[in-house]
């Protein structure tokens, strides 16, 4: 484990679904600490079908395409901000999310890797492969599989109003 002192790395995936959402919220409610760095990785889903467009659809699409990524990427910003997270947001360009996710995990030495997760069947798994199956088998570092369960927003939202008035009360005394 890292010493006093020492930065500690942790890759949370994200994507922009419910899935990753959950994974970042439980991880700052349930697993950060001071001192920890955050490293949000996004790998966007290859385009399909783009060889079919016109140049004038083509360039529409990825115009839609990169607005929803910037927007994914001020949203979690702004929410690491609020709760005084370090970190940064990195976008890798990668036919397999999984293979890239495992590779930057290695390359910054991450301590944690952190990942939400669809909850696909086993027959689902085999025949199409799941991102977060690879990295957990594959990763360098252990991974944190947030699987999430109904009303979790709530609970949520509920522990951040909590948070905010403990905060509150201490600032007025």
């Amino acid at each position: 484990m890292a010493e006093a002192g020492d930065e500690v790395l942790v890759l949370l995936g994200v994507d922009g679904s419910e899935h990753s959402v959950y994974a970042f919220d439980w991880y700052v409610h349930n697993f950060h600490k001071a001192g920890n760095k955050l490293i949000l990785v996004h790998v966007p889903e290859p385009a399909t079908h783009v060889s079919m467009m016109s140049h004038t659809k083509l360039q529409e699409h990825l115009k839609q395409y990169e607005e929803k990524i910037e927007a994914m990427k001020v949203k979690y910003l702004e929410k690491m901000e609020a709760r005084g997270i370090e970190g940064e947001f990195l976008r890798i360009i990668h036919e397999k999310p999984g293979h890239a996710i495992v590779e930057c995990a290695e390359e910054k030495r991450v301590k944690f890797v952190v990942i939400g997760t669809r909850g696909q069947s086993q027959v689902r798994r085999t025949i199409m492969g799941s991102c977060s199956d690879y990295i957990v088998h594959h990763s360098p570092a252990p991974v944190l599989l947030c699987r999430h369960s109904k009303g979790w927003q709530k609970e949520f939202k509920d522990r951040e109003k909590k948070e905010k008035k403990e905060k509150g009360k201490k600032k007025s005394r």
